[in-house]
């Protein structure tokens, strides 16, 4: 009698561990796309911009370490710039420095996909890191449009963090804005106006999404907020980057 109780115990285990093994896969499985900016001159000033350390190394670690495959890919294609201000030390994190000494990450980015060549159905999401770059590129990018609405209409998730919201600006689904009457937040005026660059940038991205017919909210200036409205994910600012993540994570493990 011992011995067929611990052959049941036995058998319950190895059942729980092939189950639990095939849920791991099932993450392993899933597929994301990063777009990421390729503007590099921040307005007139003589300045430097591009995508925001942080912003993607957070994600992209969230992501990558529960099995998540992740290509990258540029308007121009090839290496994005980064912006400078956010390599400086005071804005440091495990991710940033991970980021830092991943070789293996850095050689990917020199070789990203150019975006006229990805395809929304080769993927099981679409995230975009910010950085000031955005705005300048991404935001009147016609394939970048193209592949959001593509990705939204194929129920797909679709996810943004900082400044990169401001990349569905001209985004529309059967003729109207993906983004009236949907929820989200963004990088916030008050946000734009304490780091100085309301007159600099090209357009205030909580106005844009106003204008365009959104319920944008927000909180506290530089705190983590992030909000999802079915398959749109937008986080406010750096501190909000792997909040959306986790997030996006979530949409995909639940998704058949």
């Amino acid at each position: 009698m011992k011995n067929i109780n611990l052959l049941v115990l036995v058998l319950m285990m190895v059942s729980s561990l092939n189950g639990n093994a095939q849920k791991t896969n099932k993450i392993k499985m899933k597929k994301v796309l990063f777009v990421v900016t390729s503007h590099s001159e921040l307005g007139n000033t003589g300045e430097k911009t591009g995508f925001w350390t942080e912003e993607f190394a957070a994600p992209y670690y969230e992501l990558l370490d529960k099995g998540v495959q992740i290509d990258i890919a540029t308007p121009k294609g090839g290496q994005p710039p980064i912006d400078p201000k956010s390599e400086d030390p005071s804005f440091a994190t495990v991710d940033t420095k991970r980021f830092d000494n991943d070789t293996e990450l850095l050689a990917k980015l020199k070789n990203t996909k150019k975006l006229a060549d990805v395809s929304a159905s080769d993927y099981d999401a679409v995230f975009y890191p910010g950085g000031h770059g955005p705005l300048w590129d991404l935001a009147t990018d016609k394939d970048s449009a193209a592949l959001i609405a593509s990705f939204y209409s194929e129920q797909k998730p679709v996810a943004f963090v900082c400044h990169s919201p401001a990349v569905l600006k001209n985004v529309k689904v059967n003729g109207e804005y993906l983004v009236q009457g949907k929820k989200l937040t963004g990088f916030s005026n008050t946000e734009e106006a304490a780091v100085g660059l309301t007159n600099v940038v090209p357009f205030l991205l909580e106005d844009a999404l106003k204008e365009n017919g959104a319920t944008y909210s927000k909180g506290a200036d530089w705190g983590p907020y992030a909000v999802e409205d079915g398959l749109l994910i937008t986080g406010q600012n750096p501190a909000s980057s792997k909040l959306v993540a986790e997030k996006l994570l979530h949409q995909l493990n639940n998704k058949n």
